[in-house]
């Protein structure tokens, strides 16, 4: 199908729509990262679960043109080709990177990708419904994204990362728009088990029914809460921004783990997450970024778009 227009909205009302009707009858999954048990595969040169994302995400990383165009009226745009083999942090070539620190005289190794939210917020806000949810997975449509980050600005931990000279803009309104398309982990949905935790060699990731996983969380966040004799956090993901299907669990409390990273990443957070524990979801909070982006003329546009596809139907 070729992306004109007409296809284009044609598509667009079909992730909308998939969206309210996202088959809700599948076993919902999700992932504990036992962070005791991750040692950032110290033997190899790139941790294995990077190496696998890569391999399998080979033939969904962004193929741009050659004569990118700014972003109108804005004189850049976001070209991350020449970053294609850079692992320490999120771009559009890779989805998984291993966050490396010493706390205490304790090296501590923490993968991050997409937290896959319980309610995201990144789908609320997309004006083009380009992003959709498949049980526990939260996933972008390429031929549908315009890389307007929008779902970067909400995300509580800025995930999504634009590529430039690809996509649907290129098509539709090259000059008035753009421009790209938003890229991130979408939980392997393809297959039964994602890539990175099939690749573990230290079984530091688990991939099983969301309630077990939740459970067995739980306990060895407890666990590690008496061994460490103090009232700080020990599980991740339970709670952050109403809930997700990543859940971390640590032996050292993520208040001193974030505080890390904050002293570590302080001159340049570009791709990187942080975990910070108290974390609202944004939908919910009466947000004024969410306000913004619901009352902007292309959210308006589309809106006029889809009701009048209604009213036809």
């Amino acid at each position: 199908m070729s992306l004109d227009r007409r296809n284009f909205l044609k598509i667009a009302g079909i992730a909308s729509v998939s969206k309210v009707f996202a088959n809700t009858n599948q076993e919902k999954k999700a992932k504990l990262i036992d962070l005791s048990l991750c040692d950032g595969c110290a033997d190899f040169k790139t941790p294995l679960c990077v190496s696998a994302c890569k391999t399998k995400n080979k033939d969904v990383f962004p193929k741009p043109i050659s004569n990118i165009p700014n972003y109108y009226p804005q004189k850049f745009y976001e070209d991350y080709q020449d970053k294609k083999d850079e692992i320490n942090r999120l771009n559009p070539y890779n989805f998984i990177y291993v966050e490396k620190l010493n706390i205490d005289n304790k090296n501590i190794n923490i993968p991050r990708h997409c937290m896959h939210c319980d309610e995201p917020t990144c789908l609320k806000i997309c004006p083009f419904g380009a992003i959709s949810k498949d049980n526990s997975a939260v996933k972008i449509n390429p031929n549908v994204c315009f890389g307007g980050a929008k779902c970067k600005d909400v995300c509580p931990w800025h995930i999504p990362q634009r590529q430039a000279g690809v996509g649907a803009y290129l098509k539709i309104a090259p000059k008035l728009a753009g421009g790209g398309v938003m890229y991130k982990c979408d939980l392997c949905a393809d297959i039964s088990t994602p890539a990175c935790v099939s690749a573990c060699p230290k079984n530091a990731m688990i991939y099983a029914n969301k309630e077990e996983i939740k459970l067995l969380a739980l306990k060895k966040a407890q666990e590690y809460k008496e061994l460490a004799k103090d009232n700080g956090t020990y599980i991740y993901g339970d709670k952050q921004n109403g809930g997700t299907a990543t859940f971390y669990v640590s032996p050292i409390s993520f208040e001193k783990i974030q505080e890390a990273i904050s002293k570590k990443h302080a001159n340049n957070t570009q791709g990187i997450a942080h975990m910070k524990v108290d974390v609202n979801n944004k939908i919910t909070s009466n947000d004024k970024i969410i306000k913004s982006v619901l009352l902007s003329p292309i959210a308006g546009v589309l809106a006029g778009v889809l009701l009048r596809k209604k009213n036809e139907n």
